[in-house]
């Protein structure tokens, strides 16, 4: 595949920085479209505006890239309307460089963001009442350009992807939501990289819904990790992998709501595929890959979700600009194509529900938008609603419930 048909190959293939060759893209982006304004920067805290004191508007917290022209200042917060999918108001939280991703701790007190750099780090951030924001501090990850996060299904450990030097790190978490030092690092080199890498590629680190497996998705080797975490002294240890198809580039893989399947999104061969899941072994055994619904040409898919009835799954398409819709059927066991719909903006890099699923928000990199769509219960159709939100260099979206962070403590 052309390295000019999408940015994030060349990454996968080099071991040039993911931010050089965002840059990069950048460049030669800039004559097709105009950037958002950059979000002002300011004080960690809402702005005196109707989202800090609406207690039925949800709040929005957006991933961004700070090292780019044209890109965020920090973490963007803005307010949605639950019943309309409108977003509005904005503020930044600064002091973090390059949050590119973005996870909540369960508690809702927390946010944790990537610092997606050479010298990558994860940075903890207390959310205050009354919409207030403190940094509590960056720690870092022992690796190169970490781009996923999650918090443990215990709440008491850190899971991080350092996708550029290939490994997952573990921090614990205090009682107060900061982040200790680092307590294991495993770089994952065996089996042998997929065609056209030059190593390892952690691109995503969950918890599987039995909270016993930590599950690794790394794209240069084509394959799932399954580890055991040592919940006292926050140390993994493998059980087992599961290896992709040779060139597969599994990016991020998403759970069916019955913990028994789950489903990948490989963004080099352009497929989906379903992956059966025992909860006991924490084993993953892949199926065949199957079609984006994009056509001909590179799709680029992001990730994936399925809606907490199961019923449906959605797949982001970077380079078809699209969200294709899936009937979930078997149990879990098998994804129906039913139809892909434009996303309203450019480059998905991320999609995400709102509390309930009655809303997807997808962030757009590109064109530094979020665009959101209702979601038709009775069949899973995407409806775009409202006007695209200027977001410089959206790379994650997060919503949190109606009245902010205090209403989910």
């Amino acid at each position: 595949m052309s390295d000019a048909a999408d940015p994030e190959v060349p990454r996968m293939t080099t071991r040039t920085s993911r931010r050089a060759l965002l840059g990069a893209l950048l460049a030669g982006a800039a004559a097709s479209f105009s950037p958002a304004p950059p979000a002002p920067s300011g004080p960690t805290a809402w702005p005196d505006a109707p989202v800090a004191r609406d207690r039925k508007a949800g709040t929005l917290f957006l991933g961004t890239y700070t090292s780019t022209v044209g890109g965020g200042t920090g973490i963007g917060v803005a307010g949605y309307a639950p019943a309309t999918g409108v977003i509005t108001g904005r503020t930044t939280i600064t002091g973090v460089d390059n949050p590119s991703y973005l996870a909540l701790h369960p508690s809702g007190t927390t946010l944790y963001a990537v610092d997606e750099q050479e010298q990558g780090g994860v940075t903890a951030v207390a959310l205050g009442p009354g919409g207030t924001f403190r940094v509590l501090g960056t720690r870092s990850t022992g690796g190169a350009g970490p781009c996923h996060l999650s918090v443990h299904l215990s709440g008491r450990w850190l899971l991080s992807a350092n996708y550029t030097s290939g490994s997952v790190a573990v921090h614990p978490i205090a009682a107060d939501g900061s982040l200790g030092e680092r307590t294991d690092l495993v770089v994952q080199t065996a089996p042998a990289p997929g065609p056209g890498q030059d190593g390892p590629h952690a691109h995503q680190i969950v918890t599987a819904p039995d909270g016993g497996h930590v599950l690794a998705v790394d794209l240069g080797n084509d394959t799932v990790y399954t580890y055991r975490l040592d919940t006292r002294r926050g140390t993994l240890r493998q059980l087992s992998y599961a290896r992709l198809r040779p060139g597969a580039g599994p990016r991020h893989l998403t759970f069916h709501p019955s913990g028994r399947f789950a489903y990948l999104a490989c963004e080099v061969d352009n497929t989906v595929v379903v992956c059966g899941y025992d909860p006991a072994t924490g084993a993953v055994t892949p199926g065949a890959g199957q079609s984006t619904g994009t056509g001909t040409g590179p799709s680029y898919p992001a990730q994936l979700l399925v809606t907490g009835d199961g019923r449906f799954a959605y797949l982001a398409n970077r380079g078809h600009n699209s969200l294709t819709r899936y009937a979930v059927e078997a149990g879990g066991a098998a994804l129906r194509l039913i139809d892909t719909v434009p996303v309203g903006g450019d480059f998905p890099r991320q999609i995400a529900f709102s509390p309930g699923g009655a809303l997807l928000f997808a962030a757009n990199q590109r064109s530094g938008t979020v665009t959101v769509f209702d979601v038709d219960r009775a069949d899973g159709g995407l409806r775009l609603t409202g006007t695209p939100f200027a977001a410089p260099m959206a790379a994650c979206v997060l919503p949190l419930p109606p009245s902010g962070p205090a209403a989910v403590r």
